[in-house]
């Protein structure tokens, strides 16, 4: 069963390293004050076999951390390019980059998605990123942690609108769609998560994804998208922990031998990409990647 592999979260493994990701920047806030330690998780993850490496710009909007935030999505998309290619052996492949495009407020408070109720502002703001992204050199356009279908339809609009004009019409660059049911798989049941994948398809995406799922439970969620997909690739990467929403993840990790193990039954189900999110790390990625790439 062969699979792309993903690497691994970025915030949480930061924390783990003692590496500070205060709010409201969280990991952008190392992409400046600790950029050493960013991109050596990402040698980290290549070391490790993972063969799609998302920079650090999950939180590099202007909302999140005010005017230097196109400086840190540069910064961020080249520490993540160096240090792939640190970890990477000589004779692989160049490593695939992808920007992370996620929710403007909270990845587990749809409630507070401004696509509820000021859908233009949530363009504008999604647009913005995706071009610095294009811009930055981006390989691939990563819409994820998206719990709230309606802003998650907006992101994927505009990334595969800035994808197209980053490249010749024949090879745009591709926009992967993401959604979570959070990590108490309470705010997206499967056939909804599905439903909201389906029309990501619809606008564009060349994958479709769930992510900060709890890998016990995000075989239901694979099941569902398989159902959808039809051609188009599906994609997991679950988190391995339990989280409190203010202060950070609270891991209770799963052996990472476990996670593959699980991960055996999502390719079993038809997903075809792999990863890791919160409370996973290069260990789960090596294990991934010696089984499945």
């Amino acid at each position: 069963m062969p699979a792309l592999v993903l690497d691994g979260p970025m915030g949480t493994e930061l924390a783990a390293r003692g590496v500070p990701t205060p709010l409201p920047g969280w990991s952008a806030h190392a992409v400046h004050e600790n950029p050493d330690a960013v991109q050596a998780i990402h040698a980290d993850y290549a070391r490790a076999g993972a063969r799609v490496h998302t920079a650090c710009t999950f939180r590099t909007t202007q909302r999140a951390i005010g005017e230097r935030w196109q400086t840190l999505a540069h910064d961020a998309v080249r520490l993540a390019r160096q240090g792939a290619l640190d970890g990477s052996p000589a004779d692989a492949s160049p490593p695939i980059i992808a920007g992370s495009i996620a929710p403007l407020e909270d990845c587990y408070r749809p409630d507070l998605s401004p696509a509820r109720t000021d859908p233009d502002t949530a363009r504008f703001e999604h647009a913005a990123l995706a071009r610095v992204l294009v811009e930055a050199g981006c390989d691939l356009l990563l819409v994820e942690t998206f719990p709230h279908v309606g802003e998650l339809l907006i992101a994927v609009e505009e990334a595969v609108r800035a994808g197209e004009s980053g490249k010749d019409v024949t090879n745009s660059i591709p926009v992967w769609a993401s959604l979570t049911p959070g990590y108490l798989c309470d705010l997206l049941s499967p056939s909804e998560l599905a439903a909201g994948a389906a029309r990501a398809i619809d606008a564009g995406a060349a994958a479709v994804l769930v992510n900060c799922v709890p890998a016990t439970r995000a075989l239901e969620y694979v099941q569902a998208l398989v159902g959808v997909a039809k051609d188009t690739p599906v994609g997991v990467y679950a988190n391995a922990g339990s989280a409190q929403h203010s202060e950070g993840w609270t891991t209770v990790p799963i052996a990472a031998e476990r996670y593959a193990d699980l991960a055996a039954d999502w390719l079993q189900a038809g997903a075809s990409i792999i990863g890791g999110c919160c409370g996973t790390g290069p260990t789960h990625v090596a294990y991934l990647a010696r089984r499945f790439a």
